[in-house]
């Protein structure tokens, strides 16, 4: 079984809500994502994008995410990032 990471598509947004929705009921907090497809639109795709998502794949099908951001460390005086959401489907853990 050989794992593919690539970054998320517009045609990605369905899984990558599903995967977030389910990561919430996961955390028994199934109410508070209440995000769109638009605002997955808007948050990956924009001109200048603060946010961005990885995905894993088996055989084109997509098994995870990864969501995650720029930060910056004011004591090390370095960037970073920070991971904000890692997500496998439970079918590929």
């Amino acid at each position: 079984m050989s794992v593919v990471i690539r970054s998320a598509t517009i045609s990605d947004i369905p899984v990558i809500h599903q995967y977030i929705k389910d990561l919430a009921e996961f955390e028994k907090a199934p109410n508070q994502a209440v995000l769109t497809y638009l605002d997955l639109e808007q948050s990956f795709f924009d001109q200048s994008p603060q946010v961005y998502c990885l995905l894993s794949e088996v055989d084109r099908q997509v098994t995870g995410i990864a969501i995650w951001h720029l930060n910056y460390s004011t004591w090390l005086g370095k960037h970073g990032i920070y991971l904000e959401d890692l997500y496998v489907d439970p079918k590929f853990r």
